[in-house]
């Protein structure tokens, strides 16, 4: 039987690792894209040879180091975080390997029995991977909280921040979407209290887990019926 999808997103810095931590803590097992994408970019993965074809040597040296002309993948970042065409190009390369990954994953964990699993997607309704989707958690939290922990990031200020935000949805926008919004504003306990609301109540409509309210109206019925 194949397992409840959940799909885990937010914007940057919203706390959606901690939420992700918090899912896995509960036996919840979580594919993240962002680890997925790493893996992809190192020396021996299957996207590597794609990826230097795409970004020859002879076109981009700066990305190459010199001793092992092994990708740096640091100023491959900042490359394709200044330039639209060449974060596409990247893209088109890493995606499909991504969402292959994620499908091996589920494959796995129904192979273990697992009744939900969890794809953490930082651009889920951007790319549209919400389609394939049963509920969706949208991580949130105040502006100002937002960029305090986002500043406090090493490589982020303010004009880089701005350009991540530019491309992202708006949080208000997501949380509209969302079946789910676990706010973090108000420290772990509130976040895990809005968690494990939602995970209750997915496991209601999904038949895994019985109404709380049903079982007071089966004992207010059988109270009825012994007086």
């Amino acid at each position: 039987m194949k397992p409840i999808i959940l799909g885990l997103t937010g914007s940057i810095a919203m706390g959606k690792s901690t939420i992700g931590a918090m899912l896995e803590n509960t036996g919840i097992p979580v594919h993240d894209a962002d680890q997925c994408v790493h893996r992809l970019l190192e020396p021996d993965s299957p996207a590597r040879p794609d990826i230097a074809a795409a970004f020859p040597y002879f076109e981009f040296p700066d990305l190459y180091k010199r001793k092992t002309y092994s990708m740096d993948r640091a100023k491959l970042g900042r490359l394709v975080f200044e330039r639209n065409e060449l974060r596409e190009r990247l893209e088109d390369i890493l995606h499909p390997l991504v969402r292959q990954d994620q499908q091996g994953f589920i494959a796995q964990q129904t192979m273990f029995g697992r009744s939900i699993v969890c794809l953490d997607i930082p651009l889920l309704f951007e790319t549209r991977a919400d389609k394939h989707i049963d509920y969706t958690l949208v991580v949130s939290a105040p502006l100002a909280t937002q960029r305090q922990r986002a500043l406090e990031r090493e490589n982020i200020d303010e004009t880089i921040l701005e350009a991540i935000l530019a491309r992202q949805m708006p949080d208000r926008e997501k949380c509209k979407r969302a079946d789910y919004v676990i706010k973090t504003g108000l420290g772990h306990s509130h976040s895990m209290k809005l968690l494990k609301e939602a995970l209750l109540d997915i496991r209601i409509k999904s038949g895994l887990a019985h109404d709380p309210e049903d079982e007071k109206e089966e004992e207010e019925v059988q109270k009825v019926e012994w007086a």
